[in-house]
């Protein structure tokens, strides 16, 4: 009960970030050939596009995978989760074998975060974060995934389903 209280706080603390703040969500003109509804992951920019139509989009700031960790081409959404539980795949568990082997959902150090939308690649997602790993969104630092702040991952979440095309650009 304590772990989900902290996390509840944490999250509406990021939910409540003013503009200024690092609230960065907002919605964009976007050229691009993707239709409406796709999601288009810009690892140069390290923004997260999700297409609106009509040259227009909602950008998100993300986390990309770093060196050693990227990848490009098309996916699709294959999974929804809200407070995912996170077992670390077997290349995170070998780079830090101290961390324990599942983190449930809704704790406060569960790098899943508030969301998780799996695609239909090997262990990817696009996934929230914790308050602590929060400050990294922006930077090229994941394991193949797209970390995104909780309140962003849960507004894509609600706008996204299982088959939403995703590209991902070098």
């Amino acid at each position: 009960m304590i772990l989900r209280l902290v996390f509840i706080s944490a999250l509406l603390a990021g939910a409540l970030a003013l503009p200024g703040s690092g609230a960065a969500r907002e919605k964009v003109r976007y050229e691009t050939s993707a239709a409406p509804g796709t999601i288009v992951v810009d690892t140069t920019r390290r923004k997260l596009f999700f297409v609106l139509g009509d040259g227009k989009a909602i950008s998100y700031p993300v986390g990309v995978p770093r060196r050693g960790a990227e990848w490009s081409g098309s996916a699709s959404v294959n999974g929804k989760f809200v407070r995912p539980d996170w077992i670390p795949p077997d290349e995170v568990k070998a780079e830090a074998p101290y961390l324990p082997d599942r983190v449930r959902g809704g704790a406060p150090n569960n790098p899943m975060g508030a969301r998780a939308i799996t695609l239909d690649r090997s262990d990817i997602a696009i996934h929230g974060s914790t308050e602590r790993m929060r400050a990294s969104i922006g930077g090229a630092v994941s394991h193949g995934c797209i970390r995104m702040r909780n309140e962003d991952v849960i507004d894509l979440y609600d706008r996204v389903g299982v088959g939403t095309p995703v590209l991902m650009l070098p």
